[in-house]
């Protein structure tokens, strides 16, 4: 007998997410941490995209707003040197919450261990093998080394991930020689704020609000008269090469200061440092027999702002699929799914953070150029629409077998939904982690098809206003697996939801 269904090598943002998922499920997951506290190192200083909505689907998107200390900022992205400018769009496709990664840990943390994950903290992975019936861990913990075994593995454990290494998985791509800083500090009152956000600095006059390019590299301001707080950014090419896990100090920040605009910036006091390099790498493989990448062990990106939304997603996905096999209800190929689904997720990540690149990274006429002509393009709302989209994570269609809807594969709308008992929504049918299937034209041939997935599927007889199919078959992770047109007929539907309930969730 093993030890646990699935150990999860990492406590980050993904390995906890993904312990939480797997609780839903009625999984054992054992979460193996090596360092023996939470860290305090802000590495990301928010969370945003399509994660957010997930979080409202399971109901706890209000619990992550209460632990935001600041107010949640205006939807005005950073892309590449420009902005992506969504605040005159009534319903942005994009949304961030400022959440910095050691409360977004804390929370998680606390989610996981209500749901009754066991986290270990302070236990190093030192070596794994596996066979076709287990992965065997040796484990160095406190008490000394040991061994243990569990049905699956999933690396959680970074970017310089030992499990990836371990399952011989490639991690092929580009490091760039860029040098990211980025500071949450006070000013002191000889620094003046403008209203317009502009800083005036003695000795040395007027630095512009947002990004300024000089020959050293870019700096990049955010202030508001209103706040004490102000953020800072540079980005520089240098040589050095910085152990993650190693703070950025004041120190280190003023001289980057210096070096990108060739003035001294007085600082006051530190609220938030951190320091990053961009790499734009994709694990080869998500899964190797039963061992699977998640999070940064998975994919590393070029730009900032996506990694917490596309590790957490990762999980999401990947916790009811491996929940199925463990519980013997996995129909052939469903692991293999999670390779096809995020790896595409994380291609189409990778083509908008290294577009970035080509745009940040230009310093010529024609890069200048280029900017200015993407951002006039970002003043129709369409393409800024899809762009916003785009880096949400929100435009992600999941490839799904038998079913041509267009909704098919994509993430289920929010639809308001009218039952005997009063009013719901798909948001809400979600917080169980459970498949459903919406039968929104009262079609007694779809249920009966569905009958015998029962103790599986949710089924619910529902009413909404502008339907968009007669039924729709959602998936945990909030996907729609299947979808049925306006007065499709039985002789079709009832056998194409027959097979994608099989395809999905096994046989009966």
């Amino acid at each position: 007998m093993t030890d646990a269904d699935v150990i999860i090598v990492g406590a980050g943002p993904a390995g906890l997410m993904l312990a939480a998922e797997l609780r839903l499920a009625g999984v054992r997951p054992l979460v193996l941490e090596r360092w023996p506290q939470r860290r305090d190192t802000p590495k990301a200083g928010g969370l945003g995209g399509q994660i957010l909505e997930l979080l409202r689907y399971r109901g706890l998107l209000k619990r992550f707003e209460a632990a935001c200390t600041d107010p949640v900022p205006a939807p005005r992205f950073p892309f590449g040197g420009v902005h992506l400018d969504l605040t005159r769009l009534a319903d942005p496709p994009l949304h961030a919450l400022p959440l910095p990664q050691p409360r977004l840990e804390r929370l998680l943390d606390e989610r996981a261990g209500e749901l009754g994950a066991d986290i270990r903290r302070g236990h190093q992975v030192v070596g794994v093998s596996q066979d076709d019936a287990a992965v065997t861990l040796d484990v160095l913990g406190p008490d000394g080394p040991y061994r243990m075994s569990a049905r699956f593995l999933v690396g959680c454990d970074g970017a310089r991930s030992r499990v990836r290494d371990w399952a011989g998985i490639g991690f092929p791509g580009t490091t760039y020689p860029e040098i990211n800083r980025l500071a949450q500090v006070t000013l002191p009152e000889t620094v003046a704020i403008r209203s317009n956000g502009d800083l005036d600095v003695p000795g040395f006059g007027t630095i512009r609000a947002g990004f300024t390019r000089t020959e050293r590299g870019l700096f990049g301001v955010a202030a508001s008269p209103a706040s004490k707080v102000v953020s800072l950014y540079t980005i520089e090419d240098e040589s050095t090469e910085y152990d993650d896990d190693t703070p950025m100090t004041v120190t280190e920040l003023q001289d980057s200061l210096r070096r990108v605009l060739g003035v001294r910036l007085p600082v006051g006091e530190a609220i938030r440092l951190s320091r990053f390099t961009f790499k734009a790498r994709q694990a080869e493989r998500y899964r190797h027999g039963r061992i699977l990448l998640a999070g940064d062990a998975a994919h590393l990106f070029p730009a900032t702002g996506v990694a917490l939304n596309a590790g957490m997603l990762d999980a999401v996905n990947l916790a009811w699929k491996l929940a199925a096999d463990v519980h013997g209800r996995a129909p052939d190929g469903l692991l293999d799914t999670y390779h096809g689904e995020r790896h595409l997720a994380g291609a189409r990540t990778m083509l908008h953070t290294r577009a970035q690149v080509a745009l940040r990274r230009g310093h010529d006429a024609a890069a200048e150029a280029l900017r200015e002509v993407f951002q006039e393009l970002l003043t129709d709302e369409q393409p800024l629409r899809r762009m916003g989209a785009l880096v949400a994570g929100a435009d992600i269609r999941y490839p799904m077998p038998g079913s041509h809807h267009p909704l098919a594969g994509a993430f289920a709308p929010d639809l308001t939904l009218h039952t005997d008992q009063g009013v719901t929504s798909v948001a809400e049918l979600m917080h169980a982690a459970r498949p459903v299937l919406l039968d929104l034209a009262d079609r007694p041939d779809l249920r009966q098809a569905a009958r015998d997935w029962q103790p599986r599927v949710d089924i619910h007889t529902v009413k909404t206003a502008d339907r968009p199919a007669d039924a729709l078959l959602i998936r945990p992770d909030a996907h729609i697996a299947w979808a049925a047109t306006i007065d499709e007929p039985t002789d079709s539907a009832a056998p194409a939801l027959r097979e994608a309930l099989s395809g999905w969730f096994g046989t009966p």
